[in-house]
């Protein structure tokens, strides 16, 4: 992808990186060439974003031309909200308060961001969060300390307001951003493809165990991918590769769907893409997409906050919140007495909710499926003396049940069909779909992204092949792209 510096001044700018042209405003809004192209990223310094400026239509023209912007006119509308930036901050507020406590200022604390840079140091952490969740150049913060540690204001700098020291902090810092990979140790050869995968250290139930990870590593570098380990604070790395493995439990609202969106706003390859996290991991869509399609589920009902008095259901019966991960907002209601308490407090956080039929098996099947492919068959059987196969109130070894993986030509004909016909509704991306059989018909309970994929586990059967067959499919992507 080529790069694009636009500023006032391109003499200036004494930036020397390769596959990098700095151009004029004029050059960039007038050229005919630069219109025609489409692999390009626009890095926007102009000397002012306000509406209708000339800086504002670089990133609109850029945007019109499916060109990459930095930033992009909506990160700059954003600045029209104040206290968004503040309310952003809420949510990263222990890390905050652990770079900030050990500094000695007393109640103000005042830097400038520099693409995800700043000459103090110990305020990286900071800088990278709030360069992530406001992709601009440059940024001033405004930190207060009352009881703790505030974001008082965020926003952008104009280059012309910059010092010399400061123009020159610029420089270094964009540099660093334009020359992007990561520097790799010694004796070990880059490929031609950069893969980053999303992980979350802290997670007690993620998707892949560590040994499923270095798999995916090692199959990686087979098919030709160098890969690196990103968390939630590298968010503005993202352009510095070319495609995405998201390993971590997703929502929509939460930072994997952000990171999401953004590769594939920036032509990444990713799994999971935004379009199958935002359907997968709502159970209230979920379940209107399969019946509107004849797509044989249990008997299900949407349930209203407020209108649930006249709910109909056999009990037991099955109580799902719409966003609820790894069955963990999934509830058997035994009698009307639960069903007040439940309802009450799942009503709390949303307005509907799905009523399911209470369909108990010794185990539930699981399809994995890639670009509408069958690539594995397990058998995930019910926890010890439960109805579920993980039993989240227990402590002890048998909290999850054993598992069962099976050759995909060896699983029943109709199984693999009713899940196929699931996942193309969603998109032909990476889903396990979790399905009942009762008395020889299989009813979809739900389609998830981001399923498990554990050593030992769903690739018992395929071993490494299953690694290396999807770093193929991210692969294929990435070279058709």
């Amino acid at each position: 992808m080529q790069r694009l510096i636009i500023t006032e001044n391109p003499e200036l700018l004494k930036i020397k990186v390769e596959g990098v042209q700095i151009e004029s405003p004029s050059a960039y809004i007038n050229s005919k060439e630069y219109a025609r192209q489409k692999s390009i990223k626009v890095i926007n310094l102009c000397k002012s974003y306000q509406y209708q400026s000339e800086g504002y239509y670089i990133s609109l023209l850029a945007e019109a031309r499916g060109h990459k912007s930095l930033p992009v006119t909506s990160t700059l509308m954003d600045f029209k909200l104040p206290n968004l930036a503040r309310e952003d901050a809420q949510d990263f507020d222990q890390l905050i308060q652990d770079e900030l406590e050990d500094l000695k200022t007393e109640t103000k604390l005042e830097f400038n961001i520099y693409f995800g840079s700043s000459s103090d140091q110990t305020l990286t952490k900071v800088s990278q969060l709030l360069f992530n969740l406001y992709q601009m150049p440059i940024l001033k913060a405004i930190f207060i300390k009352k009881d703790k540690w505030l974001l008082q204001s965020l926003k952008p700098v104009n280059p012309k307001d910059l010092s010399e020291s400061e123009k020159e902090e610029l420089i270094n810092a964009l540099t660093l951003f334009l020359k992007g990979k990561k520097i790799v140790r010694k004796n070990y050869q880059r490929k031609k493809y950069d893969l980053a995968i999303l992980v979350n250290p802290d997670d007690p139930n993620p998707p892949s165990d560590p040994k499923a990870l270095q798999k995916f590593v090692k199959a990686a570098d087979k098919v030709g991918f160098s890969t690196e380990f990103i968390t939630r604070a590298d968010y503005g790395k993202l352009t510095q590769f070319d495609a995405l493995f998201i390993r971590e439990t997703t929502n929509v609202n939460h930072h994997t769907f952000r990171f999401a969106r953004r590769a594939e706003y920036e032509g990444l390859a990713v799994i999971d893409d935004p379009n199958s996290i935002l359907k997968c991991t709502n159970k209230v869509y979920l379940n209107e997409l399969l019946a509107a399609n004849n797509i044989p589920t249990p008997k299900s009902v949407i349930i209203q906050k407020n209108n649930h008095d006249s709910l109909n259901m056999e009990f037991p019966y099955v109580l799902k919140q719409p966003d609820g991960a790894f069955s963990k907002g999934v509830k058997k209601v035994k009698d009307k007495e639960e069903q007040s308490s439940l309802l009450k407090e799942y009503f709390q956080q949303t307005d509907l909710m799905i009523a399911q039929e209470f369909m108990p098996t010794t185990f539930d099947w699981r399809v994995g499926i890639l670009g509408g492919e069958a690539i594995y068959v397990c058998k995930y059987y019910m926890a010890k003396n439960h109805w579920q196969i993980i039993d989240w109130k227990s402590t002890n070894k048998d909290r999850l049940g054993d598992s069962e993986t099976i050759p995909v030509h060896m699983a029943p004909k109709n199984l693999i069909t009713t899940s196929l016909k699931a996942t193309k509704l969603i998109g032909n991306g990476l889903y396990g779909v979790d399905v009942k059989e009762v008395d020889g018909k299989f009813y979809i309970v739900e389609v998830n992204d981001n399923p498990s994929i554990e050593s030992g586990i769903e690739d018992e059967v395929d071993k490494m092949d299953l690694y290396i067959r999807i770093m193929n499919h991210l692969m294929k992507i990435v070279q058709s792209n």
